[in-house]
């Protein structure tokens, strides 16, 4: 018998993972997708995120993806459980929240348009994606566990 955990997704199930990273203002680091035919909810405001590699687990995937998509290296990620796309892709994502204090500008960009800290209030003016509302919503309202 094969016993599935939550590190690893199961073979047949799309998986992945979101990172939100806040600074010491609380403001959120968002990431305008490219508006390109093709890709999962283009042109819209997003933030670090990927789809699991086969047998990857969510944990090394946020790690993977952040560095690919703008050169970050988060040492504190901390795992705040799942939410489902039912929306788009329909995949099972694991949501991390962490802190990143610098200047996103400076960063090495090589997906998307643009990555921009904003205000936790002004959140609600920018498209997104359903489920990236969510991992925001999850990630202000917990506390934590530092």
């Amino acid at each position: 018998m094969t016993v599935y955990t939550h590190d690893r997704p199961r073979p047949d199930e799309a998986a992945g993972a979101v990172a939100v990273l806040t600074n010491d203002r609380g403001e959120v680091l968002m990431h305008l997708r490219d508006a390109i035919k093709g890709i999962a909810w283009p042109g819209t405001w997003a933030m670090p995120a990927g789809g699991c590699e086969p047998g990857e687990a969510p944990r090394d995937t946020i790690v993977r993806e952040l560095d690919e998509e703008a050169g970050l290296v988060i040492d504190d990620l901390e795992e705040l459980g799942e939410i489902h796309d039912t929306w788009g892709q329909g995949r099972r994502i694991t949501v991390y929240r962490g802190r990143y204090n610098g200047r996103p500008e400076e960063l090495r960009l090589t997906e998307g348009v643009k990555l921009q800290f904003f205000p936790a209030q002004e959140l609600d003016t920018l498209i997104m994606p359903p489920c990236i509302a969510e991992a925001i919503a999850r990630a202000i309202g917990a506390k934590s566990s530092s």
